[in-house]
């Protein structure tokens, strides 16, 4: 049973009901029931064109759900009867599937599940459990998203940057549950990238896969964080640093930059460097001046800082970090840092615990209490 297939082929399927004349909702809920019967029939008889069979059993259970419905008699007589079998077009919706559910006119989180649902092919159980969250929870978030998206027709244009955001928001989730969100977010980046032109598209998977790269040096054992300058570049995968550069140049190479191919760039540089003090800080900073005129996120003046206090020393970095709203989240760990860096034991302690407070995961968390509890171990030896 090969669900990778089975999740792969699922927006070309929910296309051609699409294109029959169901509405995004019922073609989505009957693509679901068919997901259910290909995993209780197809490891006895798998079928010799999935994806016609999906269409079949899909426009079945869309065609019963119609005539069951008799509230739309008059919808039903449009339908009329199931058509008799004929090829089934090879038409690539994806895209236009990735665009309504990515719609504007929904929350980044309803966009999120609802891509997961659609496109990605996931079960309302396993969003749940990888948003932790109860499962009616989910499966109301993603039947308002659902209706929101009703009278969009299927095929409007979308807008690709709105689409990247949504895959984004999924990278970063990470994992949790039985369903790893890193994984799935790239899986569905490179079935972007594979029907697209676009080098922001590109530059997005370079950068899910140069993060996804060090992966296995980020956290310990016992679950802590380990940060960037600590981690061991062993454990670093060089083969998705390999394809994620190679798929950065020949983004870049089109020069027409992004700041998905910014960030990328930044974690190519981290990636290029053996050992932490090899790092091209200097570098680093210039690909954030090319992100501020790109974002002028708040955000990403932040990381900046950090960026100017490693090239240009601590002093630097903290004049830098002057000039940003003191509420931006983060901003304490990274005044923490910065004064750590400055010979400023105490005010660094001070600022760990106060970012610790702030912290928005346990693991986050965690590693700045750590900090401040080594610091004021110190501070107190030194006494």
């Amino acid at each position: 049973m090969d669900e990778a297939l089975l999740r792969s082929i699922v927006p070309s399927v929910i296309g051609v009901l699409g294109r029959r004349g169901a509405d995004f909702a019922a073609a989505e809920d009957a693509v679901q029931e068919a997901l259910l019967e290909a995993l209780r029939v197809w490891p006895d008889d798998p079928p010799r064109d999935p994806r016609a069979w999906l269409v079949t059993v899909a426009w079945r259970r869309y065609l019963d759900a119609v005539r069951a419905d008799t509230s739309r008699r008059r919808r039903e007589l449009l339908v009329g009867e199931e058509p008799d079998p004929e090829p089934v077009p090879d038409v690539d919706d994806t895209l236009a599937l990735y665009s309504l559910c990515a719609h504007p006119s929904l929350t980044p989180a309803s966009a999120v599940a609802l891509t997961l649902r659609a496109v990605g092919g996931l079960t309302t159980r396993q969003i749940a459990q990888a948003y932790l969250v109860p499962e009616a929870t989910m499966a109301q978030r993603i039947s308002r998203a659902k209706r929101t998206v009703s009278g969009v027709r299927f095929r409007e244009p979308g807008d690709l940057a709105t689409v990247l955001r949504v895959l984004y928001l999924v990278f970063n989730e990470g994992y949790s549950g039985d369903v790893d969100l890193a994984a799935e977010a790239i899986r569905l980046t490179r079935q972007l990238a594979a029907r697209t032109d676009d080098e922001e598209v590109a530059g997005l998977l370079a950068l899910m896969l140069l993060h996804s790269a060090r992966r296995p040096a980020r956290t310990r054992a016992d679950g802590s964080l380990v940060p960037l300058a600590d981690q061991d570049r062993g454990l670093w995968d060089t083969r998705l640093v390999a394809e994620g550069v190679d798929l950065l140049q020949a983004a870049l190479a089109r020069d027409r930059l992004g700041e998905y191919q910014a960030q990328a760039a930044i974690a190519a540089l981290h990636a290029d460097a053996r050992t932490a003090a090899e790092t091209d800080w200097v570098q680093i900073v210039e690909w954030y001046d090319e992100l501020v005129r790109l974002t002028g996120s708040p955000v990403v003046r932040l990381n900046r800082a950090v960026a100017v206090g490693e090239a240009d020393g601590a002093r630097a970095g903290l004049a830098a970090l002057a000039e940003l709203d003191a509420a931006l989240p983060r901003h304490a760990a990274v005044a923490a840092y910065l004064h750590e860096r400055d010979g400023d034991p105490a005010t660094a302690a001070r600022l760990y615990a106060e970012a610790a407070r702030a912290a928005p995961n346990l693991a986050e968390r965690d590693h700045l209490t750590r900090q401040a509890a080594r610091l004021n171990t110190e501070l107190c030896a030194g006494r």
